[in-house]
């Protein structure tokens, strides 16, 4: 019951906190000075093909209206138009690419293997190394293990991740030429070519934020193993290292997994500079395009399919906080 109540909760939340983001986007970009209709009106656009564009599209009607067609084409899809020239979009509609004469929803689950490839396999390799540094680091404090660890943890937190990414593509691929340095390949179609491909994304994110969960896991470490417990553990004669393994990090992983969920929402929503340094064709290249032709609809289908991803990692994290620690959860 408990449970059931934390999920319902969450799920309620989550609605709520997704209509006032949706209604805010909508707002913003519907009322910028750019006009959607004035791009597909075609050459000449005279002021009846103009209206007759803005007819089409919905954005003939008062932007409140125009935000409540976007809800219900969100639940039961939505028309555009009338007649044989008619253009329908499918639930869950999240608008309509007029540029790209696509719905948006499509556009997104096109690109969706791409960014989830990068981002799940980037999240697991800097969670690996990022936590097992900082906890090596911690029981090691002082040595030059520490101080080698806390210098890495340095450079990467200070090192863009653009020019991370060129200082790979520049080693690793032009100079020793031992991995691709653009492109994607489908796991569906190549899984060799899809891991080869990916490595060094992987790799240059990874860094990136291994640094920086390696500085988090070891403050918290360094802070639990100075706790009362951790000493009456020690003094019963268990070994160090269920000492730290089972006892100290399981409470050290709590504001871990918190970061850790709002980092990878993040990703999965888009990994901009990753899929832009290696023309990888992601959510976040999608989003760019779209925001370069000013293509409104494909721009609100992005951000809100984005913050939903975050909304939903977070929602995980709470109930990942149930089982790391009940006391901690929600």
């Amino acid at each position: 019951m408990r449970l059931l109540r934390l999920v319902s909760g969450r799920l309620v939340s989550m609605i709520a906190t997704l209509l006032v983001i949706s209604l805010i986007t909508y707002a913003v970009f519907v009322l910028l000075p750019s006009d959607p209709a004035q791009l597909s009106c075609g050459r000449p656009c005279t002021p009846e093909r103009l209206a007759d564009a803005r007819a089409f599209m919905g954005y003939d009607q008062p932007w409140v209206q125009q935000y409540l067609a976007f809800l219900g084409g969100i639940v039961t899809g939505r028309t555009f138009g009338s007649g044989a020239a008619a253009v329908h979009c499918a639930a869950p509609c999240f608008g309509y690419s007029f540029q790209l004469n696509e719905s948006v929803t499509h556009l997104i689950l096109e690109r969706i293997p791409v960014t989830f490839s990068i981002a799940v396999g980037a999240a697991v390799l800097w969670l690996i190394i990022g936590v097992g540094t900082g906890v090596i680091s911690a029981v090691r404090r002082g040595t030059a293990i520490d101080r080698a660890a806390m210098t890495f943890s340095t450079i990467g937190v200070s090192a863009p991740s653009y020019l991370v990414g060129l200082l790979g593509i520049l080693l690793f691929g032009f100079t020793l030429n031992m991995v691709p340095v653009n492109g994607y390949v489908p796991l569906t179609e190549d899984p060799v070519g899809w891991l080869w491909h990916l490595v060094l994304p992987w790799c240059v994110l990874a860094l990136i934020s291994a640094a920086v969960y390696a500085r988090l896991t070891r403050g918290q470490m360094l802070d639990v193993l100075g706790e009362d417990y951790i000493r009456t553990a020690r003094a019963k004669g268990l070994r160090e290292r269920r000492v730290v393994g089972r006892h100290a990090l399981r409470n050290v992983l709590i504001p871990v997994v918190t970061v850790f969920g709002i980092d990878l929402g993040s990703l999965l929503g888009g990994a901009v500079i990753a899929e832009r340094v290696f023309s990888m064709p992601g959510l976040g290249a999608l989003l760019l395009d779209a925001v370069g032709n000013v293509d409104l609809p494909l721009i609100i289908g992005v951000t809100l399919f984005s913050a939903f991803l975050i909304i939903l990692a977070n929602f995980l994290v709470d109930l990942v906080y149930g089982v790391l620690d009940p006391r901690a959860a929600p």
